[in-house]
């Protein structure tokens, strides 16, 4: 018999706040794929999209990418393995083979559970490289694969954000709120706003993340290489669609554009002024690349 870690969490305000503005049409759900419990949004009608945030956040940070694309598509936002109201085993070590497999393994299994292996998949950061996992694990094989400030496409990481996520930008944030995470100010747009309040709820959970966070830190170690499959890039012949903040300073951009040529079907779109979190920062404007992208 396989255990299973489970979690007890609610949404806290922010996070309640929208899922109330998605609506019924969208329904949370908890999977048990032992040994861990998935946590998964899900609405809409059509061929799915699966969608995989980065560290320390959740499926709710897709909030408004959803809302649009589930005009025509079936989607799934999933948090990660020990993020969010997902769980996790422990996580002991520093193999980044064993850390890779530990955020890879759960969500594979519910691409099997939920008949995903035709999926488009966007992922951002940690949850593009789950999505390169995936599919050169030959877990799926999207027709569109869109990848946002995504890791995994090369060995290369700034020191700076290297030390930040030594340092843990959950006791950040839960030491100094949103004061203390890196972001451009920008305004205007709503979403925007509630995103960047949802991020910091998410960060500041009570107790932290230890197990994600450990194998987290194995795959991006705070000297030497991180774990990446930049050779293998030419196998992956999906559409593709690379999305950068053209500011981002935990992944330059020039790695974005070595990404974009070793990739048989890629396009690039460099977004001026915006940082490693597009998807937050703009908006309004991410969204409309993702959902024409997916249509």
């Amino acid at each position: 018999m396989t255990d299973i870690h489970a979690v007890v969490s609610r949404p806290g305000p922010v996070e309640s706040e929208i899922l109330a503005a998605l609506g019924d049409s969208f329904e949370v759900k908890r999977r048990a794929l032992p040994p861990v419990t998935l946590r998964t949004l899900e609405g809409g009608r059509g061929a799915p999209v699966l969608f995989l945030h980065g560290r320390g956040s959740a499926g709710t940070i897709w909030a408004p990418v959803l809302a649009e694309v589930a005009r025509s598509r079936r989607v799934i936002a999933v948090d990660l393995p020990g993020f969010g109201h997902s769980s996790s085993p422990p996580f002991q070590g520093d193999d980044r083979d064993a850390a890779a497999r530990f955020f890879v393994d759960p969500i594979a299994a519910l691409v099997r559970e939920l008949g995903l292996a035709e999926a488009s998949i966007v992922g951002h950061s940690l949850g593009g490289l789950v999505a390169l996992e995936l599919v050169l694990g030959g877990h799926v094989r999207p027709p569109k694969l869109a990848l946002v400030a995504s890791m995994g496409l090369g060995p290369w990481a700034s020191l700076r954000s290297r030390a930040l996520f030594r340092l843990g930008p959950e006791r950040i944030a839960r030491t100094l709120g949103a004061l203390g995470l890196p972001r451009d100010a920008r305004g205007g747009d709503a979403w925007e706003e509630r995103l960047a309040r949802l991020e910091v709820e998410l960060f500041s959970v009570l107790g932290g993340k230890a197990p994600p966070v450990r194998a987290f830190d194995a795959l991006m170690p705070l000297v030497g290489p991180a774990y990446e499959r930049a050779s293998e890039l030419q196998r992956i012949d999906a559409e593709t669609l690379l999305v950068w903040g053209e500011r981002d300073p935990v992944l330059p951009a020039p790695i974005a554009i070595g990404a974009a040529a070793a990739m048989p079907r890629a396009r690039l779109v460099m977004l001026p002024g915006l940082g490693h979190t597009p998807h937050i920062e703009g908006a309004a404007r991410v969204t409309e690349l993702l959902s024409s992208f997916l249509a």
